[in-house]
């Protein structure tokens, strides 16, 4: 956002910045975003921006299991776009999959929004902010209704949620409805009159054709999501590993500074005992050396004294 004081550009620049500031504030925990928000739309306010103020101001605090899949998409912007491709795909593929290939899908889908799920927990939790299991169920809940429902996939991948979203009762289809109302609609629908007593061969190819892509397009789609999510899985293992390596060696080190200190207090005690007797030693040194010379003054004088008395004595 432009200071105070700073002249307005144009419009699409104003809305640029209305954008950078929403974006800004649905990546803070919840705990910081209503202070921030208030922040940012008085900096609005003072540069005279009062449209940008009140859009900024109406901006809603997420609930934490939106903040987490927000998290997730802005953290994890490659698997959130095979995420939300997978959901196309699935979602186009659904009403033309056989029951093999739909409970195929399904279970795949389960297991990449389970392993999304894990991934939103621990960005959480390394961001301080660790979420509860009924909050993860929440996360969970917007990771099917992004696969599932387009306006939902489009809502998040804005990275704007403000509260978790809920999967539709029916897996969504492109062009709207449910794959399993589409499929007892076609069920239900007798073929079409016709004069002749077969349809064209050529379109049942064609049809049969785009069936087979449509599948091998959500096949493929799946595939590549979870080849992700092993890729993800093995650089959580090895980061974990490595975690753990390093936690041992910090144990080893402390050790050998809980060792070393213990060594370092047995040696200065050991000093001090030194110094106290190079003080004792020192003192001794230096009365010995006043008592020789009083001696060496004395034996100095007797000498004389002694000659004197000789020399007198001839």
């Amino acid at each position: 956002m432009r200071r105070k004081g700073e002249r307005q550009g144009a419009k699409g620049e104003a809305e640029d910045d209305v954008e950078a500031v929403l974006d800004e504030l649905y990546a803070l925990p919840p705990s910081g975003f209503v202070p921030r928000r208030e922040e940012r739309a008085a900096e609005a306010r003072s540069a005279g921006r009062a449209d940008d103020a009140r859009r900024i101001r109406a901006a809603r605090r997420p609930t934490l299991a939106a903040w987490a899949a927000n998290l997730l998409r802005r953290s994890r912007p490659e698997e959130a776009e095979q995420f939300l491709e997978l959901g196309r795909a699935l979602r186009e593929a659904f009403t033309t999959l056989d029951p093999a290939g739909l409970k195929e899908l399904s279970a795949q889908r389960r297991r990449i929004v389970a392993e999304l799920s894990r991934q939103a927990a621990q960005l959480a939790r390394d961001a301080g902010h660790p979420l509860s299991d009924s909050v993860q169920r929440d996360v969970e809940e917007t990771l099917r209704a992004v696969l599932a429902d387009p306006e939902a996939a489009d809502r998040w991948a804005e990275g704007r949620l403000e509260s978790a979203l809920t999967p539709p009762a029916e897996f969504a289809v492109a062009g709207g409805g449910t794959g399993a109302a589409a499929s007892k609609r076609s069920e239900r629908r007798p073929p079409a009159p016709s004069k002749t007593t077969t349809p064209p061969a050529p379109k049942k190819d064609e049809l049969a054709e785009r069936r087979r892509q449509r599948q091998e397009q959500a096949r493929a789609a799946a595939e590549a999501a979870e080849e992700r999510v092993r890729e993800r899985r093995g650089e959580r293992e090895a980061a974990e590993t490595a975690a753990e390596q390093a936690r041992e060696r910090c144990g080893e080190a402390e050790r050998r500074v809980a060792d070393l200190e213990e060594q370092l207090g047995a040696a200065r005690a050991e000093l001090e005992r030194a110094e106290h007797e190079q003080r004792a030693a020192e003192q001794q040194a230096r009365a010995a050396a006043g008592a020789l010379d009083r001696a060496e003054r004395e034996a100095k004088k007797a000498a004389r004294e002694a000659k004197r008395l000789a020399a007198r004595a001839r």
